[in-house]
C-alpha cells in the first residue's frame, strides 16, 4: 500500500509540474515590500514515534548487528538494468557474481532465518521423540528420582535460571503486545495521514492559480505608487531642486530679510530717540526754570530779619550755601539731534526692502509649480508606458509553464487518491487478521510463561524439605505439573510461532535494509539517479520525462531536497530549459522607453531672482544712512547722569532737618514750604526724564548693535548674493538634470524592485512543491515504515526472542519438575536393620521393593539430601 502511495506520488512529479501558495490582497499602502502568502498545510514534515521509538531504535541496533553490511547501490543497478529477472543464464559469470554479492549482503539474515528454519524443523522432531521416550518411562519418564549430594543446590539453580529466562520472555511478549497495539490504530492513522496529504496537495493545486494572479496583481501596487510618485513630480522632482538650492539661497535671503527687519527696527529707535532727547530737552528747560523759582523764594525767605540772630544765622548760612546746589544739567541740552539719520533710514524704509525679499522668497518657492506645469505631457507619456508594461507583465504570467499541467495532475491525484482508498480498505482486512493473528500468538506464549510462572509459584511455596519425593504435597505437586504442561505446550506451538517469526523477519529486516534506510539516508534516490538506469536512452530520467532533455542534470535527489525545503517548482524542476523567466522580465527591455523619457525631459528653470538691483540700492542706502557715524557713547554718558545737579529728594529731607533747628515761624514754615516744593518737582519732572533717559539708552543701545560693523555686513550680503544668483544661473541645469536622473531612477526602481521580485517569487518561491516531498515522507517513512516496518521488526524481535528462550525454558522445566513432582518410587538411604518394623511391613507405603533390600546399592544419606 505504502509502495503503491510513493510510487504514484513519484510518477505525479516526474510526469508533471506541481504550483501551491495563497494569493490575499496587499496592502499597497506604506513602502513597497512584496512577499507570496504562505500556504498553511496540515500534514506535519517531521513524524516522530513517542515513546515507543526507544524499543524501535534498539530493533535498530539488532539489525545492524545483523545486518552491518552497505547498502549494495551496485548489485541493486545491476538487478534494476536486467528488469529484475534473474532466472535466466544463471551460469553466467556476471549472474553468479551478482547472486554471490547478494547473498554476501543477505549473509546475516540469511544465517537468523537458517537459524529459525533449524528451530521449525528439530523443536516438533525433538518434541515427538521426546514425548514417546516419555511415554516409555525414558528420558525421565519413570516416576523416580535418584539421589544426589547436590540436589538442593540443582533445584535452586534451576529455580533461579527458568524465573530470569521467564521474565526475559515475558518481556519480549510484552515487546509482541506492544508492537501488535501499534498495528490496532495504523489503519486509521493511515487514513488520516493519506486525507491530509491529498488536501495539503490539493491546496497547493488550488492555490496556485492564485499565487500567479498575487504576483499580477502586485503590479497594480507598484503602479499605483509610481502613478502616486507622477502626480507628486512637484514635490519629489521640484521638491528635490529646491532642497539642492535650499543650503545656498535660504541663508541669504534670511540675512536680507534679518536686514528688512533691522532697518524698521532701526527707524522706530531713531524716531523713539529723537523724541526721547527732545523730551530731555524740554524737561532740562522746565526742570531749570522750576528750580530757579524756588531757590528765589529761598533767597527771599533767607533775607529775613531773624537770619540775623546769632542762633539761627548759623542754620541761614548753611541753608544758603547748599542754594547753588538747585540747578539743572545742561549737557542734556547740548545733545545733538538725529533727525538728518532718521530721514535716511526713513527714506530707505519707504522702498520695503522686505516685501522685495519676499518676491526672492516666492521666485524661489515656485520651482515645484514650474516643474509641474512644464512635465505634464512627460508624465502623461510614462503612464501609458507603464501601462503597457502591465500588458506584458501578464502575457509573461501566461507563459509561465505552470498552469497547463495543473488540471492533468488534478486528475492524477483523483485517481491516485481512489486508488489509495480502495487499497486501505483491503489493507484493514488484512490488518485486523494480521492483530488477531499477533494477539494470538502472544497470548500463547503468556500462556506459556503463565504455566512456568505457576509452575515455580507452587513448586517454591509447596516444597518441603522434610518431605521424601513420595511424600510431597500436592501444592508442589501441581507445580510440577504446570512446569510439563508448560513443556508440552512450547513443543507443541512454539515452532509454529518461529514460522511467523521467520517470514516477518525476512520480510521486515529487508524492508527496512533496502528501503527505509536508504530512502532516509538518499542513497535510494542515488540509484534511481543514475543515469540510463530507468531509460537507456535518457541519461537522467526526471529530465527526459519533465522537460524532454535527458541531458539535463534533473535528479530525484535534487528535487526532494528542493521540495523538501520549499522551494520554488521552477528552479526545482529547471524550467528555466523550457521558459526563461530572466530574460522575458528583463528590466532594461522593459523600462527603457520610460528610462528614455525622462532622459528627453526638458525642465527650464529660467529668471529666478533672489534680490533685483532696486533691493540692493535699498541695501546699500541702509548702510550709507549714517547710523554707524552716530556717538552713541556721548549720547550714552549724558543719559546716564542725573537731570539735576543733586539729589532733589535727599537734599528736601536735608532742607526739613535744617529747618527743624530754626525757632517757629514765617522761616521756617518757609523752609518747610520749599522743601515740599523741591519734592514735589522731583516727582513730577525728575522722575519722568529718569525714565526718558533709560529709554533713551535702550533705543542707543539697538542702534549701536545694529549699526556695528553695518557697511561690513552689507557688503558681505551683496556679495553673498550675487554669488547664489551667479550659481543658480550657471547650474541650475546641472542641477535639474541631476533631480531629473535621480527622480527616474525612483520611478524605474519600483518597477525593477518588482521584476526581480516577481523573478525571485517564481523561481524560488512560487508554487512550492513541498506537499510532494511531505507525501512521499508520508508514504515511505510513516506509513511503510513507521507504521508498518518498524512495529513489524518490534513483533518479530519480542516473539522470536520469547520463542528462543523457551528452549532453555523447557529444558530446565523438564529438569526442575522432577523435584517438585510426586514420585511413585525412591531410593532408599537407611539399612534393613534400621528401617521400622512398620515399613517393612507394608511394602506399598512409598519404598521401592528393591531399594529397601540394598538391590541398587544406595549411597547411604539422610533425608535432608531431597531438600
Amino acid at each position: 500500500m505504502a509502495f503503491l502511495l510513493a510510487a504514484l506520488l513519484l510518477l505525479g512529479l516526474c510526469g508533471n509540474t506541481i504550483s501551491g501558495g495563497e494569493s490575499p490582497p496587499t496592502d499597497t499602502s506604506g513602502p513597497l515590500h512584496f512577499e507570496l502568502p504562505t500556504s498553511k498545510y496540515e500534514t506535519p514534515d517531521t513524524y516522530k514515534a513517542g515513546s515507543i521509538g526507544a524499543l524501535f531504535q534498539m530493533v535498530h541496533i539488532f539489525l545492524h548487528m545483523v545486518q552491518p553490511n552497505d547498502f549494495p547501490e551496485e548489485s541493486i543497478r545491476k538487478i534494476i538494468r536486467k528488469n529484475f529477472d534473474l532466472s535466466t543464464d544463471y551460469n553466467e559469470p556476471e549472474n553468479i557474481v551478482l547472486v554471490l554479492k547478494i547473498a554476501y549482503y543477505e549473509i546475516g539474515i540469511i544465517i537468523c532465518a537458517f537459524l529459525g528454519l533449524l528451530f521449525i524443523i528439530l523443536v516438533p522432531v525433538v518434541g515427538y521423540f521426546f514425548s514417546i521416550c516419555r511415554c516409555c518411562n525414558k528420558c525421565g519418564g519413570k516416576m523416580h528420582q535418584r539421589e544426589k549430594e547436590n540436589g538442593p543446590f540443582q533445584r535452586k539453580c534451576f529455580a533461579v535460571s527458568l524465573l530470569v529466562i521467564c521474565v526475559l520472555i515475558s518481556i519480549g511478549i510484552l515487546y509482541g503486545f506492544v508492537a501488535n497495539h501499534q498495528v490496532r490504530h495504523r489503519i486509521k492513522r493511515t487514513q488520516k495521514l493519506v486525507v491530509s496529504n491529498f488536501k495539503d496537495l490539493r491546496t497547493l493545486l488550488n492555490e496556485a492559480p492564485q499565487q500567479i494572479d498575487y504576483i499580477v496583481a502586485q503590479f497594480n501596487t507598484t503602479k499605483v505608487r509610481a502613478f502616486s510618485d507622477l502626480d507628486g513630480i512637484h514635490s519629489l522632482l521640484g521638491g528635490g531642486i529646491l532642497e539642492r538650492l535650499k543650503p545656498k539661497v535660504i541663508p541669504v535671503l534670511d540675512e536680507i530679510q534679518a536686514i528688512a527687519t533691522e532697518i524698521k527696527e532701526t527707524k522706530e529707535a531713531l524716531e523713539d530717540m529723537s523724541q526721547n532727547l527732545q523730551s530731555l530737552k524740554d524737561g532740562s528747560a522746565q526742570l531749570s526754570s522750576s528750580l530757579a523759582a524756588v531757590k528765589d523764594s529761598m533767597q527771599e525767605s533767607l533775607r529775613s530779619p531773624e537770619c540775623l540772630l546769632p542762633q539761627i544765622s548759623e542754620v541761614c548760612k548753611s541753608i544758603e550755601s547748599s542754594l547753588s546746589l538747585l540747578e539743572s544739567d545742561p549737557g542734556l541740552s547740548s545733545l545733538p539731534p538725529v533727525d538728518k539719520e532718521l530721514e535716511n533710514v526713513n527714506n530707505v524704509f519707504k522702498n520695503d526692502l522686505s516685501g522685495l525679499v519676499q518676491k526672492g522668497y516666492t521666485s524661489f518657492n515656485d520651482i515645484p509649480k514650474r516643474v509641474k506645469s512644464q512635465t505634464t505631457p512627460v508624465v502623461a507619456e510614462i503612464k501609458n508606458v507603464l501601462n503597457n508594461l502591465g500588458d506584458t507583465v501578464n502575457d509573461v504570467a501566461k507563459d509561465i509553464p505552470i498552469q497547463d499541467s495543473l488540471s492533468e495532475f488534478s486528475g492524477r491525484i483523483d485517481s491516485v487518491e481512489r486508488q489509495v482508498h480502495q487499497k486501505l480498505h483491503k489493507a484493514e482486512e488484512i490488518d485486523s487478521y494480521w492483530w488477531l493473528c499477533g494477539l494470538i500468538v502472544c497470548f500463547l506464549l503468556s500462556l506459556i510463561v503463565t504455566f512456568f510462572y505457576l509452575g515455580l509459584l507452587c513448586g517454591i511455596c509447596g516444597y518441603d524439605k522434610h518431605a521424601t519425593p513420595t511424600t510431597r504435597g500436592f501444592v508442589s505437586n501441581t507445580g510440577g505439573i504446570f512446569l510439563m504442561v508448560g513443556v508440552g505446550l512450547s513443543f507443541l506451538f512454539c515452532w509454529i510461532v518461529m514460522i511467523l517469526v521467520v517470514v516477518s523477519f525476512v520480510i521486515g529486516v529487508n524492508v527496512e535494509k533496502l528501503v527505509c534506510e536508504p530512502y532516509a539516508n538518499k542513497k535510494l534516490f542515488r540509484i534511481l539517479d543514475t543515469p540510463y538506469l530507468l531509460n537507456k536512452n535518457w541519461k537522467y530520467y526526471v529530465s527526459g520525462m519533465v522537460l524532454k532533455k535527458s541531458d539535463i542534470e534533473l535528479t530525484f535527489e535534487q528535487i526532494y531536497s528542493d521540495c523538501k525545503n520549499s522551494r520554488g517548482i521552477y528552479s526545482t524542476l529547471r524550467l528555466e530549459n523550457r521558459f526563461n523567466i530572466s530574460d522575458s522580465l528583463d528590466i532594461q527591455k522593459h523600462t527603457g522607453n520610460i528610462n528614455s523619457r525622462f532622459e528627453n525631459m526638458d525642465v527650464k528653470l529660467n529668471g529666478i531672482v533672489l534680490l533685483d538691483e532696486a533691493g540692493s540700492k535699498i541695501l546699500q542706502d541702509f548702510a550709507n544712512s549714517g547710523i554707524d557715524k552716530i556717538e552713541y557713547s556721548t549720547y550714552l554718558a549724558q543719559s546716564k547722569k542725573s537731570p539735576g545737579k543733586v539729589n532733589l529728594l535727599s537734599f528736601s529731607y536735608e532742607l526739613e532737618a535744617k529747618a527743624d533747628h530754626l525757632p517757629p515761624g514765617q522761616l521756617k514754615e518757609s523752609m518747610k514750604t520749599n522743601a515740599r516744593t523741591i519734592r514735589a518737582i522731583h516727582e513730577q519732572q525728575v522722575v519722568p526724564m529718569l525714565q526718558t533717559e533709560n529709554n533713551l539708552q535702550q533705543k542707543i543701545k539697538i542702534l549701536k548693535h545694529t549699526s556695528k560693523g553695518l557697511s561690513g555686513k552689507v557688503t558681505k550680503i551683496l556679495y553673498a548674493l550675487e554669488s547664489v544668483q551667479h550659481f543658480i544661473t550657471n547650474n541650475i541645469s546641472s542641477i535639474i538634470v541631476e533631480e531629473t536622473k535621480k527622480y527616474g531612477r525612483t520611478i524605474l526602481g519600483y518597477f525593477e524592485h518588482y521584476l526581480q521580485w516577481v523573478e525571485l517569487a517564481v523561481t524560488e518561491k512560487m508554487v512550492s512543491c513541498k506537499p510532494v516531498a511531505t507525501a512521499m515522507d508520508s508514504a515511505i517513512k510513516v506509513i511503510l515504515c513507521g507504521f508498518v516496518v518498524d512495529p513489524l521488526n518490534l513483533f518479530w524481535f519480542g516473539i522470536g526472542k520469547a520463542t528462543f528462550l523457551l528452549l532453555p525454558a523447557l529444558i530446565i522445566a523438564v529438569k526442575l519438575a522432577k523435584y517438585y513432582r510426586r514420585m511413585d518410587s525412591e531410593d532408599v538411604y537407611e539399612d534393613v536393620e534400621t528401617v521400622p518394623m512398620k515399613n517393612m511391613e507394608n511394602g506399598n507405603n512409598g519404598y521401592h521393593k528393591d531399594h529397601l533390600y540394598g538391590v541398587h546399592n544406595p549411597v547411604m544419606t539422610s533425608p535432608s539430601h531431597y531438600q
